[in-house]
């Protein structure tokens, strides 16, 4: 069967890893596919021991994945991924040599890079499949981490253009970003070619309904609702990153409102970053420690979370990049059973919002606005069934990730 190497600028502990990449590559292991996996481990210079490399790289083998890794560098940020990419680019090269590889699947624009450059250099030239999942580029300008139509953010863009060139498919996340990217595709609504006959595809962030979701919902939430102490009030949840891109203060002004109709309201958030960044916002808005949970929980744990919820929160700033973002919090939400509060403007969210009624949009970030919301989510009822039913529908991992990256591959490896 043929060789694939997957090149993930992440390390392999973090969650993204763990619930996205990871997922797919043993779906895409059904088929038959020998799957390499490079990542980029930040964590080399604290706690990852020899052994415990060694322990994780036999987990995976027994999986049918192999491991290989290079440490990720931060300081001096760009002569930083300079570097990353030329050590990538010969360990890339190594590997197609070596492992006769078929397919290079670089995950975003930094490892297809890695890919694009290694291919040329090689006698052997495997398909090369760009996995763009959103506007990397744009994204960062933004953030604010880029100046707008500055220096960085036009040299990325002429590697992108390169990219697009070089690459034999491509995946993106939403349907706004294929018609943004592709225009002139037609046919099938998750799977197209562009003018030159390049396979492109629609993969959403999906989850695992069959595994970490598959729990059944009333004794998870039993269960962590005591835990949490919550009883009978009504409780919010946000699931993942805050700050940046992410709207943190209308979140809290949501919460806010949210209390105003109840004084029981309570708000888990779930993430990574920084409790500062939430924390203080609940304060100046009345909440007490006993009304909110902010920590970071492990994958495993964040169904049982979730499940303790009545809703969830997905607020992101609109813009052109985030026309091809797909949150992986909103499946998770739906997964739980959960309805979901959301801005416009954000990927495919507001049709799916709208198509399933599995959810609200707030029109306005201001009281007016969000009051109206949540007065609207309420007239929804408990529609815990027609939002797991909306996440088996376009999330599910097996019939909808790993069976369009499934029919990908095999597109591009059918003459191997």
């Amino acid at each position: 069967m043929p060789n694939a190497l997957y090149i993930c600028y992440f390390g392999l502990r973090q969650p993204l890893v763990q619930t996205q990449v990871l997922p797919y590559l043993r779906e895409l292991r059904k088929d038959g596919h020998q799957v390499i996996l490079l990542t980029f481990e930040p964590e080399f210079s604290r706690n990852w021991t020899r052994e415990a490399v060694a322990a994780e790289r036999e987990r995976l083998l027994n999986e049918g994945i192999e491991w290989f890794c290079l440490p990720y560098h931060k300081r001096l940020s760009a002569a930083a991924t300079i570097y990353d990419v030329f050590r990538g680019t010969v360990k890339v090269r190594k590997l197609i040599r070596k492992r006769n590889i078929d397919i290079l699947h670089g995950r975003i624009h930094v490892p297809t890079l890695m890919a694009a450059i290694a291919r040329k250099l090689s006698r052997r030239k495997p398909k090369l499949l760009f996995d763009i999942r959103g506007f990397f580029p744009e994204e960062y300008t933004d953030a604010g981490i880029w100046r707008e139509n500055g220096t960085i953010y036009r040299a990325v863009k002429r590697v992108e253009r390169w990219l697009m060139k070089e690459s034999d498919a491509f995946v993106v996340l939403t349907e706004k970003a294929k018609n943004l990217l592709f225009p002139e595709c037609s046919g099938m609504p998750d799977m197209d070619t562009d003018k030159f006959g390049r396979p492109v595809a629609v993969i959403p962030c999906c989850v695992d309904l069959n595994g970490r979701f598959f729990a059944e919902r009333s004794t998870l939430r039993a269960k962590m609702r005591a835990e949490l102490g919550i009883g009978d009030r009504r409780a919010y949840v946000h699931a993942g990153a805050l700050g940046g891109l992410y709207l943190t203060e209308q979140i809290a002004d949501l919460l806010a409102a949210a209390r105003q109709l109840d004084a029981g309201t309570f708000a888990m958030f779930l993430t990574q970053s920084d409790p500062g960044l939430i924390v203080p916002l609940l304060r100046a808005r009345s909440f007490e420690e006993t009304d909110y949970f902010v920590s970071r929980v492990a994958p495993d744990a964040v169904p049982g979370y979730l499940c303790a919820a009545d809703a969830g929160i997905s607020f992101v700033k609109a813009g052109y990049a985030t026309q091809s973002r797909s949150p992986t919090k909103i499946p998770e939400y739906l997964a739980c059973g959960l309805p979901i509060i959301a801005n416009p403007g954000v990927g495919d969210v507001d049709q799916l919002i709208g198509k399933n009624s599995v959810g609200v949009l707030v029109e306005s970030f201001s009281e007016v606005g969000y009051t109206k919301a949540l007065k609207q989510l309420d007239t929804l009822g408990d529609i815990g069934g027609r939002c797991r039913a909306a996440a088996e529908a376009n999330f599910d991992l097996e019939t909808i990730g790993g069976a369009r990256y499934r029919r990908l591959y095999s597109q591009l490896t059918k003459n191997c």
